[in-house]
C-alpha cells in the first residue's frame, strides 16, 4: 500500500456499522426499533400450527366462495383459451419473457455491482421478512448500504501507488533463507524481491565518497552483484585492503554466515568498525557536503549493524538483551523511525509477555498521524482480546450479550482485519505459512505472511485469543462499505496489492486475494431464469408445434391436482352447505 504519509495510512472516519449475523460478535451495538420488535414478538407467537390454521382457513374461504367468483367457469374458460392458441403466440410469450428476464438480470448484476447487494433481495428482506416473522437484522445492512451511497467522494483521499517496504523482521539470507533452498530445494525469495534488497544496500551503504577508499570502492561494486559468490568474493576483498570495512562484514554476516552464531560474530566485527567510522563522520561531517552524505551513510551501518545484532540476540534466546538493545537504538537514533524498530521491540516484548510495555509501545506508536501496519493493528487486538479471551463463548455471548471489554475486542479485530484481511487466515491455519520476504507490502498478503510467521506463537500463548478471533473476523467484510473504493474505519483497499504480492512472494506460495463478496441468491436465480427463458424462446421459435403440445402438457399436468382436490372437497361437502350458510 502507498503509505508515504499519514493521508494514505490514517484512519477514515467510520460509518455506522452493521449487524450481521449473529450479531453479538458481528456487532453488538445496533438494536431493533420498537417497530420490528413488535412483529418478532407476533412472528415467534404465531407457531408452526398457527400458521398452518391460517392457510387451511384461506383454502376453506376460497373453496366456498367458487360459487361467487366463478371459479369453475373461469377454469374453463382458461382452458379453452390455451387450447385455441397459435404458435406464434407462444414464440412471442417466450420472447418477450426471455427479453424481461435479461433485463432485470441485468439491473441485478448493475446494482450489486455499484452497491454489493442484491436489490430483489433487499427488498424482500426489509419489507417482507418482517411480515413473516422475520427479525431486522437486515436493516443495519440498508442502514450501512445507505451511509456508503451518501457518502461524498470528495472527502475521500485518492491512493497512490503501492509502496513496498523493507520488511522490518526480514530473515538472514546465509543462516535461514539458504538453509530452506538446501532443504526443500525452492527458493523463498523471488527475483523482484532480492533486487529491491540491492537497491536498498546501495542507498544505505554507499555514498559518493566511495571512490576516494579502496575498500568502500570494492564494495560499491559487491551490492550490484548478483552472484551471491561473487559478492561474498568482494567483501573479502575489501577486507585484504582495510580490515575495518564494517560493509563487508555485514554482507558476510548476512550471506556467507550459515548460523545466526556465525552471523553475530561478523555483526560484532561490523559494530567495532562501524563505531569508529561513526566516530570519525561525525567530527568531519560539518566541512562539506560529501563529508556529511559520508556520515549519513555511516550511520545506517550503524544502525542496521546494532538492529541485526539485537535480532540476532532474540532468535538465539537473549529475549531481554536484545529488547535493551532495540531501546537503545530507538532513543539514540529517535529520528529513524522509518525503519519500524519499533515493531521488532513489539515481538521481543511479546515473547517476554511483557503485555504492560507492549502497551506503552502501542500507545505512542498506534497514532491516526502515524502510519499503520499488521503488527500495530492486530497487536493491539491480542491485547483487548487478551482480556476476556480466556472466558469468551459465542453461546453465553448470545444469551447475554457482550460485554464492554468484549465489545471492544471484536472492535479492535475488526479493525485489524479491515487494515489486512489476509492474516487470519495465516493465524488460524486455514493457509500455511512460508518464510516471509524481504520486502513487505503493507495491508497485502506479504505483510500477512511476514506478520503472522513470527506472531502466531503469541496469539497461541493466550488461551482462547484464537477462538475469539474465529468467530468474529469474517463480520469485518459485512461491515465494510461495497463497493471496495469504499472504506470503512481505514481508507479505501488498493487495488494493486495482489499484483506486487505476486512480485514479491514465490511462485510455489498460493498468493491470497482480498476476499469478494459472493454473488447473491438472487444474481444467481435471475442467471439462471434468463437462460432457461432464452434457451425456451429459441426452441420455440426453431420447432413451435412441438412447443405447443409440450405448452399444454406443462398447464394441464400444473392444472390437475387442483382439479382432483377441487372434486374430491365437492365430493366430501355437502351440496347445500353454501346456501345453507348464507341463510344463516
Amino acid at each position: 500500500m502507498a503509505e508515504s504519509g499519514p493521508a494514505a495510512d490514517g484512519e477514515a472516519s467510520p460509518s455506522d456499522p452493521p449487524q450481521p449475523t449473529p450479531a453479538f460478535l458481528l456487532f453488538p451495538f445496533q438494536s431493533l426499533s420498537r417497530f420490528s420488535r413488535q412483529w418478532v414478538r407476533l412472528g415467534l407467537g404465531a407457531g408452526p400450527w398457527a400458521r398452518t390454521f391460517g392457510l387451511l382457513m384461506m383454502v376453506g374461504l376460497l373453496y366456498f366462495l367458487r360459487g361467487p367468483l366463478r371459479l369453475r367457469d373461469n377454469l374453463a374458460t382458461v382452458t379453452i383459451f390455451l387450447s385455441t392458441l397459435t404458435p406464434k403466440f407462444y414464440v412471442a410469450l417466450t420472447g418477450t419473457s426471455s427479453l424481461i428476464s435479461g433485463l432485470i438480470f441485468i439491473f441485478e448484476w448493475w446494482y450489486f455491482r455499484k452497491y454489493g447487494m442484491s436489490f430483489i433481495e433487499q427488498v424482500s428482506v426489509s419489507h417482507l421478512r418482517p411480515l413473516i416473522g422475520g427479525t431486522e437484522s437486515a436493516n443495519s445492512a440498508q442502514a450501512t448500504f445507505t451511509a456508503a451511497n451518501g457518502e461524498s467522494e470528495t472527502n475521500r483521499q485518492s491512493l497512490s501507488e503501492c509502496k513496498v517496504w523493507r520488511n522490518p523482521l526480514n530473515l538472514f539470507r546465509g543462516a535461514e533463507y539458504s538453509r530452506y533452498t538446501w532443504v526443500t530445494g525452492k527458493e523463498p525469495l523471488t527475483y523482484y524481491d532480492m533486487n529491491l534488497s540491492a537497491q536498498d544496500h546501495q542507498t544505505f551503504f554507499t555514498c559518493e565518497t566511495d571512490s576516494i577508499r579502496p575498500s568502500d570502492a570494492v564494495m560499491q561494486k559487491a551490492w550490484r552483484e548478483r552472484n551471491p559468490q561473487a559478492r561474498i568474493k568482494a567483501a573479502y576483498q575489501a577486507l585484504e585492503l582495510n580490515n575495518d570495512c564494517a560493509t563487508a562484514y555485514v554482507l558476510l554476516a548476512e550471506e556467507e554466515a550459515t548460523t545466526i552464531i556465525d552471523a553475530e560474530k561478523y555483526f560484532k566485527q561490523a559494530l567495532r568498525a562501524g563505531e569508529t567510522v561513526y566516530r570519525k563522520s561525525q567530527h568531519c561531517s560539518t566541512q562539506s557536503p560529501q563529508h556529511e552524505a559520508q556520515l549519513r551513510r555511516d550511520t545506517n551501518v550503524l544502525v542496521y549493524v546494532k538492529r541485526r545484532l539485537a535480532m540476532c540476540a532474540r532468535k538465539l534466546g537473549r529475549v531481554k538483551e536484545a529488547v535493551k538493545m532495540m531501546r537503545d537504538l530507538m532513543k539514540e537514533f529517535p529520528l529513524l523511525t522509518v525503519l519500524n524498530i519499533h515493531e521488532n521491540l513489539l515481538e521481543a516484548l511479546l515473547e517476554l509477555q511483557a503485555y504492560a510495555d507492549v502497551q506503552a509501545v502501542l500507545a505512542k506508536y498506534d497514532d491516526i498521524s502515524l502510519p499503520k501496519s499488521a503488527a500495530i493493528c492486530y497487536t493491539a487486538a491480542l491485547l483487548k482480546a487478551r482480556a476476556v479471551s480466556d472466558r469468551f463463548s459465542p453461546e453465553t455471548a448470545s444469551r447475554r450479550g457482550l460485554s464492554t471489554a468484549e465489545i471492544n475486542a471484536v472492535e479492535a479485530i475488526h479493525r485489524a482485519v479491515e487494515f489486512n484481511p489476509h492474516v487470519p487466515k495465516y493465524l488460524l491455519e486455514m493457509k500455511s505459512l512460508i518464510l516471509p520476504p524481504e520486502h513487505i507490502l503493507k495491508r497485502g498478503d506479504s505483510e500477512a505472511v511476514a506478520y503472522a510467521f513470527f506472531h502466531l506463537q503469541h496469539w497461541k500463548r493466550i488461551e482462547g485469543a484464537l477462538n475469539l478471533l474465529h468467530c468474529t473476523w469474517e463480520g469485518t467484510f459485512r461491515m465494510i462499505p461495497y463497493p471496495l473504493e469504499k472504506g470503512h474505519l481505514f481508507y479505501p483497499y488498493p487495488s494493486c496489492t495482489e499484483t506486487a504480492d505476486r512480485e514479491l512472494l514465490p511462485t510455489f506460495h498460493d498468493v491470497s486475494v482480498y476476499p469478494q463478496k459472493e454473488l447473491p441468491f438472487f444474481i444467481h436465480f435471475t442467471a439462471g431464469l434468463c437462460s432457461f427463458t432464452a434457451m425456451l424462446a429459441l426452441l420455440t421459435h426453431q420447432f413451435p408445434e412441438l412447443m405447443v403440445i409440450f405448452a399444454k402438457a406443462f398447464f394441464g399436468t400444473l392444472l390437475s391436482p387442483l382439479s382432483f382436490v377441487m372434486e374430491k372437497i365437492e365430493r366430501l361437502m355437502p351440496s347445500g352447505l353454501w346456501h345453507q350458510l348464507t341463510q344463516i
